[in-house]
């Protein structure tokens, strides 16, 4: 019960191997354009790649390698595609629109409807079996589009950013949903969300450019960045280089000093990672031992919690409102970022 796949799409520039195991979610994230839609386009049978193979719990969904090439349609792949839109047939009520997936593939009118009752009883939804779609809400619409999604047995689920599109009152609701129905079911989650990964998904991938940038277990790939998308995701300033020593070397000839946990050979390429938290910000260089200090220039102040985040270019600090006051922090001016090497983690990538 395993999904591979492998598949390169050149005026894409995507080329991609991926595997999902039985019973795994994979959460998969990026930057807009880094191939997320065309990975689940090309699964799901609505795209088809230059080359490449995929095979889903042993059978062929494609095989585009060779002379003879084999494309399986979309509707014969056990694969079931969910939007960020339920786009649920407005003609038909929720009832109708759950069965008719079943009814395609020859289930019994009866049959049909009795399954549906039971998935939408399964996404707490049984109470809008007679509601079209113009009558029902966002997570509403939603729940009966899950159910839909379930009631055709696919053996992987597709998630396209699936609470996208919700308010913050539904998005929790469905959140828990989806943390029932996906366990113990192969699937593949495409969000923004840094909290669906860390709460459905059993191990992420991080999509760059249309090449797998990183992947891993949800948390360590959070905890120990090695992309700066990554290191966004989880709030952490990230600076590469390469290591020298106890900290990193940047190409503009920056050195941070900091502690790992593991021994990496000198002159390697690596990271040093630190939450904002961490930074304190000086009108003037700041010394002391074993502490790294560095000039920036401010570029943006904003709201963050209860703190402000003071920005400069792609590092940012924390600070409180009366320190950014006392300061006279604005946009444009130069500062020092103080942080101690104990709180800079260096690893290498």
């Amino acid at each position: 019960m395993t999904l591979s796949f492998q598949a390169a799409l050149a005026k894409r520039g995507f080329d991609v191997s991926l595997t999902v195991g039985p019973g795994e979610t994979v959460a998969v994230m990026g930057p807009n354009g880094a191939g997320k839609s065309t990975l689940l386009s090309s699964i799901a049978g609505l795209l088809r790649p230059d080359s490449g193979v995929a095979k889903l719990n042993g059978k062929t969904l494609f095989d585009l390698d060779g002379g003879k090439h084999t494309w399986v349609p979309p509707h014969h792949r056990g694969t079931a595609l969910l939007a960020q839109e339920p786009l649920l047939f407005p003609h038909l009520n929720a009832v109708d629109n759950v069965s008719f997936g079943p009814r395609s593939a020859g289930i019994p009118k009866r049959d049909a409807r009795e399954g549906a009752l039971r998935w939408l009883a399964e996404v707490e939804a049984e109470g809008l079996a007679g509601r079209r779609p113009a009558e029902l809400s966002g997570g509403q619409a939603q729940r009966v589009a899950v159910a839909r999604a379930l009631a055709a047995d696919p053996a992987l689920l597709l998630l396209d950013e699936p609470l996208a599109a919700l308010d913050i009152h539904s998005a929790p609701l469905l959140r828990r949903l989806f943390k029932r129905v996906l366990a113990g079911r192969q699937a593949i989650i495409v969000t923004h969300d840094v909290l669906d990964a860390l709460i459905l998904a059993d191990r992420v991938v991080i999509l760059e450019n249309g090449r797998i940038a990183e992947e891993g277990p949800t948390r360590e790939v959070l905890e120990r960045p090695r992309s700066a998308f990554a290191a966004g995701l989880a709030g952490l300033n990230f600076v590469p280089g390469t290591l020298d020593g106890t900290g990193v070397l940047t190409v503009e000839g920056l050195r941070i000093a900091g502690h790992g946990d593991e021994q990496v050979p000198s002159g390697q390429a690596g990271v040093a990672v630190f939450p904002p938290s961490a930074v304190s910000v000086f009108l003037t260089d700041a010394h002391g031992s074993p502490r790294n200090s560095f000039s920036v220039t401010i570029t943006e102040l904003e709201p963050h919690g209860d703190q402000i985040r003071v920005r400069a270019g792609g590092l940012a600090a924390d600070i409180t409102p009366a320190a950014s006051a006392d300061l006279g922090l604005v946009p444009g001016i130069t500062v020092h970022f103080v942080v101690k090497a104990a709180a800079v983690s260096v690893y290498g990538t």
